[in-house]
């Protein structure tokens, strides 16, 4: 066995563990898990850009107030979804890691669901200025028991509760502290059912009422854990756990993921993953999802709270990828079926592109990749490796000079190339442009290698 074969295996041995490894599974099929929720909130706030800010723009007012009522659903759906994404991945997160460590994974999701809400901030204050009201009117505000405070010389009305959910935590911004919090519940939970502290019923009681009771002590355990823990952030620091992770763990990570130097190493790394036979993407799903989704949420709720891309926080988010990088999938192999079609001379490649070419529309390519093959093919490693990382570079310059809107709505993978980036961008005509260049780009960049097949066949031919 020669040192390139020995490279290969060892390359693929441990890609296949990190690939595989129970922990990194579990939030990758939380986050897949999650595509139902995540897409209706988009889809929502969406239909609201083309139902109430182009209309808007144009100062069609008679269309906006006439789509008032869908506008408005659009919002209920927004607010069930995207809105409260955090609190269903706290969900998600335990019942996946439960599975794993072969406990109830339906007692593990809603004590990961419990333990995160039980570390959530439980008082809200609410001020609002008394500027233009007269002195009877506050003094008979504070006659009925309502606070009344000088603010720099302006009386503000304060109303203060305890058992709030602010959005703020239950949304993408509260992801980190659900991961953290659900791995940590989870965790308990399963270590103390699995080590039998539970309580034990006769076999003749009911397999549901078993089940939950052999729940109780790990899963109030796990609740009281996570209880503790955000107790003692908050008095340790003055601050909750959820601001703590978001400022020292979360922010950090996410800032760390918009250089364009990370976004170049993950997209060739995809590929890297790719060209070995490994799903590139499912193996670094932890990283992709994990950091790149939560910035795709938390654009998607910056834009519906201020209808403003200008406002957007994140330069770079998960639909990034597959809006520039993956036109017909990982490779942009799109380019290479339109080289094929055009200057191809091998009957074996006409064959195997006309095949591919109807799922490639949708993104879909693994008849291209295991059929020509690309896979371990020394003849197209170096437009596999090199093309989406190119057209990274280009869509990521174009977003950060303002030529096009950062990504912050989430569109079903399959969607063809070029709309995907108008939908994602909420109808921008040169994100979309910007992404058939990059079509254009890796169709360059494939055809000397398609005319490079062409002259290997031929001499092998004249042979």
């Amino acid at each position: 066995m020669n040192s390139n074969s020995k490279l290969t295996q060892n390359f693929m041995r441990i890609s296949g563990k990190i690939g595989s490894e129970r922990h990194l599974v579990a939030v990758r099929d939380s986050f897949i898990s999650m595509m139902p929720v995540t897409m209706a909130g988009s889809i929502a706030v969406l239909l609201n850009v083309f139902f109430r800010d182009i209309p808007g723009n144009l100062g069609w007012a008679g269309f906006v107030e006439a789509m008032q009522p869908l506008i408005n659903i659009n919002g209920y759906v927004y607010f069930g979804t995207i809105g409260i994404m955090a609190l269903v991945f706290s969900f998600a997160i335990g019942y996946h890691l439960s599975k794993t460590y072969k406990v109830n994974p339906l007692a593990g999701g809603i004590i990961s669901f419990a333990s995160f809400v039980a570390t959530m901030p439980q008082m809200f204050t609410v001020t609002s200025s008394l500027a233009d009201l007269d002195g009877s009117i506050i003094e008979a505000i504070k006659n009925i028991g309502l606070t009344v405070v000088d603010v720099d010389g302006v009386m503000h009305l304060e109303a203060s509760g305890w058992g709030a959910i602010g959005l703020g935590y239950a949304g993408a911004t509260g992801l980190f502290t659900a991961l953290i919090i659900g791995f940590i519940s989870t965790l308990t939970y399963a270590g103390l059912a699995n080590r039998n502290i539970i309580i034990k019923l006769p076999d003749t009681v009911p397999p549901a009422v078993n089940k939950a009771f052999a729940s109780i002590i790990p899963g109030t355990i796990a609740i009281y854990v996570s209880a503790l823990v955000a107790y003692l952030a908050f008095v340790l620091s003055g601050q909750p756990l959820n601001d703590l992770i978001s400022t020292y763990i979360q922010q950090p990570l996410m800032g760390l993921s918009q250089g364009l130097g990370s976004v170049i190493i993950l997209t060739f790394l995809v590929q890297l993953f790719w060209f070995f036979g490994l799903h590139g993407h499912n193996v670094l799903a932890p990283i992709l999802d994990g950091i790149y989704l939560p910035a795709l949420n938390e654009n998607t709720a910056v834009y519906e709270a201020t209808r403003d891309v200008t406002q957007l926080p994140w330069l770079w988010t998960r639909g990034s990828f597959d809006a520039y990088c993956q036109m017909g999938g990982s490779g942009i192999t799109l380019g290479l079926i339109i080289a094929i079609f055009i200057f191809a001379k091998r009957d074996d490649f006409k064959t195997i592109a006309k095949l591919s070419a109807p799922m490639g529309l949708f993104n879909i390519n693994e008849p291209i990749i295991f059929g020509m093959p690309i896979v371990l093919n020394p003849l197209f490693v170096i437009p596999w490796l090199i093309i989406p990382p190119i057209c990274a570079t280009i869509a990521y310059l174009a977003t950060a000079t303002g030529l096009i809107p950062p990504v912050f709505l989430a569109v079903p993978w399959i969607t063809p190339p070029g709309l995907y980036a108008y939908l994602a961008t909420g109808g921008s005509w040169m994100a979309a442009l910007v992404s058939l260049f990059n079509l254009f780009v890796a169709f360059l960049i494939w055809l000397p290698f398609v005319l490079s097949a062409n002259k290997v066949t031929l001499e092998d031919q004249d042979v």
